[in-house]
């Protein structure tokens, strides 16, 4: 209670009740001021200055002294420091007290503790950056708002990033929080500035930071990509330390909350962010900010566009990052396509880099091991058969089509035998031809056209056959000669001499 206005209490009334009821004093005390104040003549001429009254009280006015009353814990004091010192938890202290004879409780323990050691208010020191310096992010629930491709409401995001130096900042609500929302917001949000700031102060959302900490949080691989193209260095706060990017937190969403969002009733998304640009240039960037005295908007034009560094030439391509296992027949499996990676890193865990036109395999340590195009469906297999078993290669690409051209490499005889192989109309007689032609690495092709031929030639084609052929070196033999035997005709006689009597020429006999 200010002691000026308790004096003016006592010239205008002797109602002890009003003053109690205006002071919250009690009417002992009350009546000791009244005392007091008369003995001065104070109650019935002007007051002295503040300062004056307080010496006069100070050294005038005797007041009873508070009650004390003595800790339980004293007697112990000694030991109870020492152990304080030490680092010894309350709970450990009092079970030594007890051992001592102590009957006290816990709680007076406590307030002994917090005597030897009073509370000291919390300050906190506002930081300011230079122009350009710095950027703040942060995401901020925002609602329902409508969404324009199914109509229905739903639940939506304020991403804001405000430059520390003129408070100028940049809005955009979003349905989700993913690593590719994430990224575009930064790309709209640098080409809205026009420029990109040195650092970005950052919360420990997912799709920033992988693995939060004080020393060396886990950057998730893309933002680090997006932030060496853009050229601007991360940096997190520490874990529960919202405050450490308090100008995005209190002037950025929650102001967006407050003002831009307060009352407004729900609209279609895209309109709302048509119009919270158009308010982050006019109510929000042209106000007179409460801690910089000026207009973000005019404090950007003037000082810190310039401060800002340069876009570059393209925008961040989205590359998403992923990290799989190579299966055992050396594919890895990224948004539902098949990419080879080398045989001998089976079983192991690869990151996969997937950009819009290319896909890329790296090993843990970031050491690149394939690059493939980007498959052009879900289900397709891009392979490089130098990433497979060279024994399992063969088998695992073997075709008609492909049997075919192998065999026009080795001669006309295996073409023919290929052919009727392949031409049976019941069986599939591909892995009989691919057998045929796997001998061709034992034995060369002249050998195995000399096979096929001798097979054709006695009509023989089964594989046990040709191998028995060569085994025995028969190709090199040649074939035998055949006589070739004339045209087979119906009748010795001519038609003449056979129907000459019934066409009225020669008698025939």
């Amino acid at each position: 209670m200010d002691l000026r206005e308790l004096m003016r209490y006592l010239q205008t009334t002797s109602n002890l009740s009003a003053i109690q009821r205006a002071t919250g004093l009690h009417r002992r005390t009350i009546r000791r001021y009244r005392q007091w104040a008369a003995t001065q003549g104070l109650l019935d001429k002007p007051l002295p200055p503040v300062e004056v009254l307080h010496q006069l009280v100070s050294t005038t006015l005797e007041l009873p002294p508070p009650p004390q009353t003595v800790s339980s814990v004293e007697p112990y004091r000694e030991l109870v420091v020492q152990l304080h010192r030490d680092g010894v938890a309350g709970t450990a202290i009092l079970q030594r007290l007890y051992e001592r004879g102590y009957t006290g409780t816990l709680a007076s323990l406590y307030r002994f503790l917090h005597r030897l050691e009073p509370h000291r208010p919390s300050a906190t020191v506002r930081v300011e950056r230079e122009p350009g310096s710095e950027a703040q992010v942060d995401f901020g629930y925002a609602g329902r708002m409508l969404d324009p491709v199914t109509g229905t409401l739903r639940k939506t995001w304020a991403f804001v990033m405000i430059l520390a130096y003129s408070r100028h900042q940049y809005v955009e609500f979003v349905f989700d929080q993913v690593l590719p929302t994430w990224i575009q917001l930064h790309g709209h949000a640098f080409s809205f500035f026009g420029g990109v700031p040195h650092r970005v102060v950052l919360d420990n959302l997912k799709a920033g930071i992988v693995k939060a900490c004080v020393d060396d949080p886990q950057v998730q691989s893309t933002y680090r990509e997006c932030a060496e193209h853009y050229g601007f260095l991360l940096a997190p706060c520490r874990p529960r330390t919202p405050e450490h990017k308090g100008k995005v937190e209190q002037g950025g969403v929650h102001y967006v909350k407050r003002n831009f969002l307060g009352g407004r009733a729900p609209t279609l998304i895209t309109q709302a962010n048509v119009d919270v640009r158009h308010w982050c240039l006019t109510t929000a960037g042209q106000r007179v900010h409460g801690t910089t005295k000026e207009p973000p908007l005019e404090r950007f034009e003037a000082v810190e566009r310039a401060q800002l560094k340069p876009l570059p030439t393209t925008p961040y391509e989205l590359a998403v990052w992923k990290r799989v296992k190579l299966h055992r027949d050396c594919y890895v499996v990224f948004e539902q396509a098949f990419y080879s990676a080398p045989f001998r890193l089976i079983g192991q865990s690869l990151w996969v880099r997937g950009g819009s036109q290319e896909v890329r395999l790296y090993t843990t340590r970031y050491e690149l091991v394939a690059t493939h195009p980007r498959a052009p469906r879900a289900g397709a297999r891009m392979t490089h058969l130098d990433h497979l078993p060279p024994e399992k290669i063969p088998g695992a690409f073997w075709t008609r089509e492909g049997c075919q051209a192998l065999a026009a490499e080795v001669g006309p005889a295996t073409v023919h035998l290929v052919e009727t192989l392949l031409a049976d109309p019941v069986l599939d007689r591909l892995p009989r031809v691919i057998r045929v032609l796997k001998l061709r690495e034992r034995v060369g092709t002249p050998r195995l056209e000399a096979a096929c031929a001798r097979a054709l030639y006695f009509g023989d084609l089964t594989y046990q056959t040709l191998t028995r052929i060569l085994e025995r070196g028969l190709e090199a033999e040649g074939l035998p000669t055949l006589t070739v035997p004339a045209p087979a005709s119906t009748f010795v006689r001519t038609a003449t001499e056979l129907l000459g009597d019934l066409a009225g020429g020669a008698s025939w006999s």
